[in-house]
């Protein structure tokens, strides 16, 4: 087996054959602050003193039924019927691996078709492919679809209300596609601004990337500013961090937006450290064969029965890499499902019923801060501004009111300094239906202590 281990000749043929002169070259893309260097694994130990050690971090965790969470941010904690997490755990579904032989994988199939179609439901597009990993992965896919379908025009342009972290990654991919990414400011009003919007746009843009509700929590004016991009020839993308909203806000499919893509994580997937989350894309049948990943289709067999195939599937391992027009997608099969069961259980009735709670609940919110009076320490950023269920809270140190605040059990939301100095200084705050009123007094309280 020697013989297959790289040894310093074969690792210099190697080097030499990609362009690089020592294996450090190879990761000088990844900044130096986010490499780990050589991991300091501690000594091998007993499967009961590793039990221990999970049992004693088990813990430190915050009971969460004696907790009142406002967190947001693009991570939503909504209601999940139990029904969902029985299904999910049955062992024909316990899976996200691709279905590549559809005789055996009806039901996997059937489901994604589902999904597919409550997607096209909610964004009010002609087709949608079998999930992505997350929203910032979606919007993306988006720019990168955009790019492909108009090659001669090198620019984006990006709202400043887009969620920051959807943002550095679009600045990740376009960066080796020669693309550059302009960013138009929001307002006063934490909306766009209408008049840099047009002139940013031009003629060299590909694609217009808009979030709505948007990292402010502020409900873009998405016909007005979708209309100029399609004056301008570009393709119209409609961002979307918390798909709740499609309950009762028009999507970007209602005004001729190319594509409605972001983040189905709020319809049955919790909100744990850091995902696993749930990516959609929905755009027109124009661009079918533009479709990143792949499609699961409707047909029947020589008998006439009902059944289930991958109908596209553009990915490299499917077809030849030159044809390709993603990698990144996968079929995130068992998130997919969570959505599909959620979605299923609550029919439009539901979801409607859900974003209404959600929208007053945070009404009640920013009415309770706003009878603090212009006084006090905090205060809505964007008073006037329509908003979903989540918004911005200005205060000068909101790190350390939201560390008083989880002392008491509140987690209050999301300091702003997280994203960097590209926000205004303060928090945002994301309610649901998963509030109570007693929940939402009990963090009144706190700010009025606290602040």
């Amino acid at each position: 087996m020697h013989r297959y281990l790289a040894g310093e000749d074969d690792r210099r043929r190697m080097l030499a054959a990609v362009g690089c002169s020592s294996v450090e070259d190879l990761f000088v893309s990844i900044p130096a602050e986010v490499r780990c260097g050589e991991l300091p694994l501690a000594t091998a130990r007993s499967e009961e003193e590793v039990r221990r050690e999970f049992w004693e971090l088990a813990g430190r965790n915050i009971a969460p039924e004696c907790t009142a969470s406002f967190l947001g941010a693009g991570v939503y904690r909504h209601v999940t019927p139990a029904v969902a997490d029985a299904l999910l755990q049955r062992g024909e579904f316990f899976t996200a691996y691709t279905p590549y032989q559809p005789e055996v994988s009806q039901g996997t199939l059937q489901a994604i078709f589902e999904f597919q179609t409550f997607i096209c439901q909610l964004t009010g597009m002609e087709v949608a492919n079998a999930s992505l990993y997350d929203g910032a992965t979606g919007v993306v896919e988006a720019v990168l679809m955009a790019h492909r379908l108009l090659p001669d025009r090198p620019r984006v342009v990006a709202a400043g209300s887009l969620h920051p972290d959807y943002r550095a990654v679009l600045d990740t991919y376009c960066a080796p596609q020669g693309l550059s990414v302009v960013t138009v400011p929001a307002d006063a009003t934490g909306r766009v601004d209408a008049a840099a919007f047009a002139k940013a746009v031009g003629s060299e843009a590909c694609a217009v990337v808009l979030q709505s509700p948007n990292s402010f929590g502020v409900i873009e004016d998405l016909p007005a500013l979708g209309a100029i991009v399609k004056s301008a020839g570009a393709m119209a993308i409609h961002a979307v961090a918390e798909a709740t909203s499609l309950g009762i806000l028009a999507p970007g499919g209602a005004f001729g937006y190319d594509v409605v893509c972001g983040e189905a994580q709020a319809f049955g997937i919790p909100a744990a450290f850091g995902g696993p989350h749930l990516g959609f894309f929905a755009t027109r049948q124009a661009h079918l064969r533009q479709l990143p990943g792949r499609l699961v289709g409707e047909t029947v067999d020589s008998e006439g029965t009902r059944g289930y195939v991958l109908t596209l599937s553009t990915r490299e391992q499917h077809i030849r890499r030159a044809k390709a027009t993603s990698n990144i997608c996968t079929n995130h099969g068992l998130m997919a499902l969570a959505a599909t069961i959620v979605l299923s259980l609550l029919g439009k009735k539901g979801v409607r019923e859900v974003a209404l709670a959600s929208h007053a609940t945070a009404e009640y919110l920013k009415a309770g801060i706003r009878a603090q009076g212009a006084g006090g320490k905090v205060k809505l950023a964007f008073p006037e501004a329509p908003t979903y269920n989540e918004f911005l809270v200005l205060h000068d140190d909101p790190d350390g009111l939201l560390a008083c605040m989880k002392e008491e059990l509140i987690l209050g939301g999301v300091s702003t300094t997280r994203f960097g100095a590209g926000l205004p200084r303060g928090f945002l705050v994301a309610a649901t239906e998963h509030n109570t009123r007693q929940e939402c007094d009990r963090l009144l309280d706190a700010l009025r202590r606290l602040a």
